[in-house]
């Protein structure tokens, strides 16, 4: 391929194409018809002599080869976006369009006071909400899958306190998660004020578990003690486990915050067990940082976020509630 000869609009409409997975989509974002995105794809394929995306009933998939070199593209769009386009927002006049990756049991604490935040602007932003499935976001913020991620991030957090500025990502803390026991009322173990590790560890139970990891942060706390949780169900939605909890003599471990969101009646006891502390985080790439549209989300979620739980300190990249241009 000759870089000298590339039409860098291709790289345009190969980005959007790769966040759309829809040609169709692609080209409503782009003003322009879904024959000129395919014809601009088939210019791509030829100077790069690779397929790109492969055709399928719902969109399009895009190649190991594109996968790869994807970063790279966004990278580059981002950083001419921000050389180029005038750096001011306002919500009010400019449409941007948001994703946010988060659990679902964070997304029903967070979503409704950010859209009521949204409205009051009322600002023309759309927000999409996409499945956490990972502790460590990063690739996916790279790839540009998702503008921030919410979440409890551990193992990022250890490694971006070791990278320190040298990092490509940046880390806000948001607030203190506390996880607590839940039954369903009338379920023989909220007849007790209080309960015991035994009790506790005796019953069965439903785990909700939307990553990688073979454990969870109760069970890891667990072994520290030497003890185990008979497990029943595993599922990958707290909504799913909160439906189970209430309709079964499952225990669950959900955020507190959650509990009261759900609108579901569940009796609430403490964990028998030290756990972790769970830091709620937000985190990005840094390519956005300076960002005003990006900064703006920011402001917006770690507001948000101060009212609904709290505020901890964690490696702050910026001052929690700062007002946003």
């Amino acid at each position: 391929m000759n870089f000298l000869t590339l039409d860098l609009n291709l790289l345009r409409v190969f980005d959007l194409v790769m966040v759309e997975r829809n040609v169709t989509r692609a080209a409503a974002k782009l003003a322009t018809t879904q024959p000129a995105v395919s014809n601009a794809l088939r210019r791509l394929r030829e100077v790069t002599g690779d397929e790109l995306f492969i055709p399928g009933a719902s969109g399009v998939t895009p190649t190991p080869h594109a996968q790869a070199v994807w970063p790279a593209v966004r990278v580059a769009m981002d950083s001419l976006r921000s050389a180029f386009d005038p750096q001011t927002f306002d919500p009010i006049t400019d449409e941007r369009c948001f994703t946010l990756a988060m659990a679902d049991a964070t997304a029903a604490v967070l979503v409704p006071p950010i859209l009521e935040a949204l409205g009051k602007a009322p600002a023309r932003i759309e927000l999409r909400i996409e499945p956490l499935t990972t502790r460590d976001p990063r690739p996916t913020l790279e790839k540009g899958s998702a503008d921030v991620a919410v979440g409890f991030f551990p193992d990022v957090t250890r490694v971006l306190a070791a990278t320190g500025t040298h990092s490509d990502f940046l880390l806000n803390g948001l607030y203190e998660c506390e996880y607590v026991c839940v039954m369903r009322h009338g379920h023989p173990l909220s007849r007790t004020a209080a309960l015991t590790l035994d009790d506790y560890c005796a019953a069965q139970h439903v785990r909700v578990n939307f990553t990688e990891r073979p454990l969870s942060f109760v069970d890891e706390a667990l072994e520290l003690l030497q003890r185990s949780r008979r497990v029943r169900l595993t599922v990958n939605h707290f909504a799913t486990a909160a439906r189970v909890v209430h309709q079964s003599d499952l225990l669950g471990v959900f955020p507190r915050s959650y509990v009261a969101a759900s609108g579901l009646a569940l009796a609430v006891r403490p964990i028998p067990c030290p756990l972790p502390r769970i830091d709620v985080a937000m985190l990005w790439h840094r390519r956005f940082e300076r960002d005003p549209a990006h900064r703006w989300l920011r402001g917006i979620v770690s507001r948000v976020a101060q009212a609904q739980g709290g505020v901890v300190a964690l490696s702050a990249a910026e001052p929690l509630g700062l007002e946003m241009a």
